[in-house]
């Protein structure tokens, strides 16, 4: 049922990266082939300069295996993946990396030294994922929020989602964002939990957030199809030319963006938002371009971030 497809990982994102200084980055328990390749990817693409947390041994028998010279690269010794995970997670904190990515440890493992105060990642924002998805058939990237971090947003995180993704448009160049609602219609209706949230969610966002434009409820269709915005006479900036989905629960997101890679080849660059330093929270099955997209995708916001002070 799949395209079958190459995924490539978009040039707007991996010219960008490279345009701007490479950053520190901490990987989280790097001793297996697949996480080495990824981080060993991004090192040639000159956009990526690692610290490896994890078993040291593990980590020189992979490099030697693909002829990476370690020499000048970073190791920090770690018996197991919540030693390594809590290593990164406060040198993050003290500013020693500018930002982490999850190599081969349980994503609550990961999180959980993230999380944890002591290590000095928290910023006061909640966190957020963000996917910047591109593909062949799409003339621009679409991002989509939050897919993979928040299960079932309330309001006030739903806010802070809407915060992270004009944050992540603005730095990928969307001067001004224009940011879908999602719900399964476009109507605030009782019986559809979802279209009365991003009822709320819009009206906050109206008084609130002045550098993008942001509409909802909107089904799927009123968000990205020019055409179905004219035959329902809704007329708004966002209608049928969104840059960015906001998605009601997880499944929906989930379901979105997994349908875009498999049905039409998308790369898929994903980050965590709001901690300290930039999270790249990968996945075993994410494949070459997406690591090397989200690499990327990180580079370009912890510049941003350094820019802004």
């Amino acid at each position: 049922m799949t395209t079958g497809a190459t995924v490539e990982c978009p040039a707007l994102l991996l010219d960008a990266a490279a345009r701007l200084a490479p950053i520190r980055t901490g990987i989280v328990n790097a001793g297996t082939p697949l996480v080495m390749d990824s981080v060993y990817a991004a090192v040639r693409a000159g956009i990526l300069e690692p610290v490896l947390f994890g078993k040291r041994d593990d980590i020189e028998t992979h490099a030697g295996a693909m002829a990476w010279d370690l020499s000048g690269v970073q190791i920090i010794d770690a018996d197991d993946e919540m030693v390594a995970a809590d290593k990164a997670a406060f040198a993050a904190g003290a500013g020693e990396v500018d930002a982490l990515m999850k190599g081969h440890v349980h994503t609550n493992a990961f999180m959980r030294a993230i999380l944890n105060k002591e290590a000095g990642l928290r910023t006061g924002r909640r966190l957020s994922h963000v996917f910047v998805m591109t593909a062949p058939l799409l003339d621009k990237p679409i991002i989509i929020s939050d897919a993979a971090l928040n299960v079932a947003p309330d309001d006030e995180t739903l806010q802070a989602i809407v915060l992270n993704v004009v944050d992540i448009a603005r730095a990928i160049g969307i001067e001004r964002p224009r940011v879908a609602l999602l719900s399964a219609t476009e109507e605030p209706t009782e019986s559809v939990p979802s279209s009365m949230q991003m009822h709320r969610l819009s009206f906050w966002a109206e008084q609130n957030v002045k550098e993008a434009d942001i509409l909802g409820p909107l089904a799927f269709d009123l968000a990205v199809s020019p055409e179905a915005a004219k035959i329902k006479a809704v007329s708004h900036p966002v209608a049928g030319h969104a840059d960015a989905i906001i998605v009601p629960e997880i499944t929906t997101g989930n379901a979105l963006f997994k349908m875009m890679v498999h049905f039409m080849a998308a790369c898929a660059a994903g980050i965590v938002l709001g901690a300290k330093v930039p999270i790249l929270l990968t996945s075993r099955a994410d494949p070459p371009a997406a690591r090397l997209a989200s690499a990327a995708l990180a580079v370009i916001v912890a510049n941003r971030a350094a820019a802004a002070g």
